[in-house]
């Protein structure tokens, strides 16, 4: 049977041991409204603490060995799921998503998170270099661009790999996620804003301008232009400076012109 500070390799298990830690994941939690669903509850170092909170709270945990121990240690109002996250249906009313997440398993993760119903808050603890990125220090990665307009990421604090057990090789990065109450896209564009997004970040040019003039053919030059003035767009930047509201911007005015009929289009007939 595994010891506390002993995760399994396979599952790419490090536990928070550091009480400090706790108690900010839990002070950050405490800031939210509602019930709590934590990702990979081990063998609760954060469960435990959150009980105090007075919340409703499932863990999920993937280790049945850990789930069933932790599962007799618990209150009433908590109950421990043996599941694996990745295939695990959360509900479509309004929760609190809490998780020190899997480092291998980072990217699945947060893409399974940002597809998830119902959540309103997520407090995370991922690979620090992934943290910085999705809370866009240093630069945005393509998927927080392409998250943007619905969610606001919040990089909280570098967490040492001497906080875990056993000790990984990198740090962590505790991160907030916050659904907008307020998008700055529409839902329903949703998968256009995407494609937009990543046109950009995989075209070719030097600089924003000649991106965006060879990746979005529906804006002009002039209109390009008009945007990085407006919006302090440096025409030589790359897509990972844009902030939320420069991408928004950008794929409103692209929306706009792609919905104009053609003046070169064939009337039909009357």
């Amino acid at each position: 049977m595994p010891s506390q500070h002993n995760g399994r390799h396979e599952l790419g298990q490090n536990f928070l041991s550091d009480k400090r830690v706790v108690q900010a994941f839990v002070d950050l939690v405490a800031r939210t409204e509602g019930p709590v669903i934590e990702i990979g509850t081990g063998d609760g170092a954060l469960t435990l603490p959150l009980q105090d909170l007075g919340r409703d709270l499932t863990g999920i945990e993937i280790d049945g060995r850990r789930a069933a121990r932790l599962a007799r240690r618990t209150r009433p109002a908590t109950t421990i799921v043996q599941a694996d996250f990745l295939a695990y249906a959360t509900p479509a009313t309004p929760h609190v998503l809490v998780g020190n997440l899997p480092f291998h398993q980072t990217t699945a993760m947060l893409r399974r998170v940002l597809h998830a119903p119902g959540w309103t808050d997520a407090v995370l603890l991922v690979q620090w270099e992934v943290a910085r990125r999705r809370a866009g220090v240093g630069g945005a990665t393509m998927m927080t661009a392409q998250w943007w307009p619905w969610f606001d990421f919040r990089l909280v604090q570098r967490v040492p790999a001497a906080a875990f057990r056993p000790r990984p090789n990198v740090d962590g990065g505790l991160m907030t996620v916050a659904r907008r109450s307020s998008p700055l896209v529409a839902r329903r564009d949703q998968r256009r804003y995407q494609d937009l997004v990543q046109r950009v970040f995989t075209g070719r040019g030097r600089g924003l301008a000649e991106i965006f003039a060879a990746s979005v053919p529906e804006l002009s030059r002039r209109q390009v232009q008009r945007w990085m003035r407006q919006y302090g767009v440096a025409p030589g930047g790359l897509p990972k400076g844009l902030t939320a509201e420069q991408w928004a911007a950008a794929f409103a005015l692209a929306l706009e012109q792609g919905n104009r009929p053609s003046p070169h289009r064939t009337r039909g007939r009357r």
